[in-house]
């Protein structure tokens, strides 16, 4: 099966172009995203290789889905007539590749099975279009347990079944997301949309299949300010933590604004100083975070040396012997490992191992850095 990678949501937070690029290096057949904004990006940052739209564009964003040689995905015979004069009206020379969205159970987006052959029939009828694939998308296959997928595969090979014998056979058929491509191999078809294994993060605690992931992305700042702040001093908006003993509290600059949600000190969140877990006290606010360092005086093996301004804070990554993962602070914050990566703010500088990085002047050493 042929590997799309998904870089929708500005790759998972990591940086579309960027990954894009590295993804097509490493083999991908082609690309998706959500919008047609994102797939114009793409195009924008230099990628030339396929580029599938998750959903069926809207009326204004025909244009640019057809000038920047998007493949959209289509489930309505509105969509498809919309397209297809689209097409006429600009003259376009191209046949626009076209994704049908067949709905076997997630009941999201997708056309209704019963009306899969006759949109089908409506693309490849339709001068300048031409159907590139058939796909649909699993609701649960992150739980190898659940019978669901397996129903829904089911089905969707019977709609296919259907369009082939109504004389329409899908180029392409897929189904699988990561946790589809990981764990249910009838679920890879022609080919996979890999997305959050793409970035080494599991669609679901333990949910790996025989692949080794390695989390691609880490998230560091600085301390730009350590005091000492004395027994029962209170602490940021809100003044509700209680400093207990004299404590070196240290400023991090980062905040919700970047990603770091701001009831993090409320659910017990951690970063890593000096390679030593380190509690986030009181309310995160938009740019700064404040963290617990341990006792001012009387410092134990445990407590390690006291830290200074400009040293490195890491939220997501390793330091010394010492990791946070994405899936840690999704355990704390009860949601999952995607919505953390994709939360990391567009002002966090986004720096890449191996590609040039146009972040790199004018970064200071408090800075938060992906």
């Amino acid at each position: 099966a042929e590997v799309w990678a998904v870089v929708k949501a500005d790759g998972y937070g990591h940086g579309a172009g960027p990954v894009a690029a590295a993804a097509l290096d490493a083999g991908a057949a082609g690309l998706a995203v959500a919008i047609v904004t994102e797939g114009v990006e793409l195009r924008e940052f230099g990628v030339d290789a396929p580029v599938l739209v998750l959903s069926e564009p809207r009326l204004d964003e025909l244009g640019e889905c057809v000038t920047w040689q998007l493949q959209p995905t289509c489930y309505t015979t509105s969509g498809i007539d919309a397209l297809a004069a689209s097409v006429a009206r600009m003259g376009f020379s191209e046949v626009v590749a076209v994704h049908l969205k067949l709905d076997t159970g997630m009941h999201r987006v997708g056309a209704d099975p019963a009306a899969a052959v006759d949109l089908a029939g409506r693309i490849d009828g339709a001068d300048g279009l031409a159907l590139a694939s058939v796909w649909t998308h699993c609701a649960v296959a992150d739980d190898p347990d659940d019978p669901f997928t397996a129903t829904q595969l089911a089905r969707f090979d019977e709609e296919c079944a259907g369009l082939t014998a109504a004389g329409v056979t899908p180029p392409r058929r897929h189904a699988a997301n990561s946790a589809g491509a990981l764990c249910h191999p009838a679920a890879r078809l022609d080919l996979v949309r890999a997305g959050i294994a793409v970035y080494g993060i599991a669609p679901a605690p333990g949910i790996t299949g025989d692949a080794t992931l390695r989390p691609a992305l880490s998230l560091r700042a600085g301390l730009s300010l350590v005091k000492v702040v004395s027994d029962g001093e209170r602490l940021s908006y809100g003044l509700r933590h209680r400093v207990e003993g004299d404590r070196v509290i240290a400023t991090v600059s980062v905040g919700y604004a970047d990603g770091i949600p701001r009831r993090s000190a409320a659910v017990g969140a951690e970063v890593l100083v000096g390679a030593r877990r380190r509690p986030i006290v009181g309310a995160v606010t938009m740019d700064q975070l404040l963290v617990d360092c341990g006792p001012a005086t009387g410092r134990g093996d445990a407590d390690g040396p006291v830290p200074a301004q400009g040293d490195e804070v890491v939220l997501i990554g390793a330091q010394g012997g010492a990791r946070i993962t994405a899936e840690d602070w999704a355990t704390r914050l009860d949601t999952i490992a995607y919505e953390v990566v994709c939360g990391i703010g567009p002002r966090v500088p986004r720096h890449y191992l191996g590609l040039p990085d146009a972040h790199e002047d004018g970064h200071n050493a408090g800075e938060p850095v992906v």
